[in-house]
């Protein structure tokens, strides 16, 4: 499979005053994660504040991700829309730079049907021939992909070849790997779902609390894509009150928040992404404490 492993859907560290995107920052986190096992790197995704991106910004995060990872691991570029011209134009900027693949969004706010679902993944595709993984988030798009059109997208573009499936269902992630070839993976978009998810046949995650420990969910999947579930369990109940606290408040609200209490990044987000509330920081410390990242 191509994709598969522990992927970071990586924040986007900004400088002080939110201008511009702090380059030296992203390339001290690519080491971190490179050093920590980290298989694939997620820029300008949910994580990384896509919305707030300029397309400049987006293009030359993609370029400088591609340049700090150097081969060393795979570079999966955020390059979705709810405009298919526009997703297309932001692929082939993505192959361009030397990405080896694209995370696509199912199309938010104008909610489309499966036909127009098709049609925009395809028309994606084809316009791109980098390998494709889907992006399923409901709770963000209001669109659910299902299984059937899933597996007619990569029946009909072999490029297609994963989706991260954030709906929140694991039966949804068992359809698609029963109806979709061995070419075709399934990961986890959600933390506390991937070990389920690779349970069932899933190949990974794209995660976000590997933004804060990306050795240990290395290590999560790996167990777990080994056949050690033993060992996957216990690292997932070790994890799980840090993946519940990643969300407390919205992503990527906590996990950089989080980086700042670790002294990796100062934590700032643009707006309308604005701090934790007091008590979802005390809520997310009580978390960073239990899985041993602060006194």
């Amino acid at each position: 499979m191509f994709f598969s492993g522990s992927y970071v859907a990586l924040v986007t560290p900004w400088t002080k005053d939110l201008s511009g995107i702090d380059y030296g920052a992203l390339k001290d986190l690519i080491e971190w994660h490179i050093a920590s096992g980290t298989d694939g790197i997620l820029p300008a995704g949910t994580t990384g504040e896509s919305a707030t991106l300029t397309h400049s910004e987006q293009h030359r995060l993609i370029e400088e991700t591609v340049k700090s990872t150097a081969g060393r691991a795979k570079v999966l570029a955020g390059a979705g829309s709810n405009s298919t011209a526009e997703a297309v134009s932001l692929a082939d900027h993505a192959k361009r730079s030397g990405a080896d693949g694209i995370l696509a969004i199912t199309p938010y706010y104008n909610r489309p049907t499966p036909e127009g679902l098709y049609r925009h993944f395809g028309t994606v595709a084809e316009n791109c021939d980098l390998p494709m993984m889907i992006y399923n988030v409901p709770g963000r798009t209001g669109t659910n992909i299902l299984p059937a059109t899933v597996a007619r997208i990569a029946r009909d573009y072999p490029s297609v070849v994963c989706i991260k499936e954030s709906s929140g269902i694991v039966d949804q992630s068992s359809q698609i790997i029963a109806l979709t070839d061995d070419g075709f993976s399934v990961m986890s978009g959600d933390d506390s779902l991937a070990l389920p998810i690779m349970a069932v046949g899933g190949s990974g995650v794209v995660s976000v609390i590997a933004n804060i420990v990306p050795a240990e969910t290395k290590r999560m999947t790996a167990a777990a894509l080994a056949g050690d579930f033993m060992k996957a369990r216990e690292l997932h109940y070790h994890l799980l009150p840090l993946m519940k606290a990643c969300f407390v408040e919205t992503n990527p609200a906590p996990a950089k928040t989080a980086l700042r209490i670790m002294g990796k990044l100062d934590g700032g987000m643009r707006l309308p992404m604005v701090p934790l509330q007091p008590e979802s920081e005390a809520a997310l410390l009580e978390a960073l404490r239990k899985v041993g990242l602060v006194g």
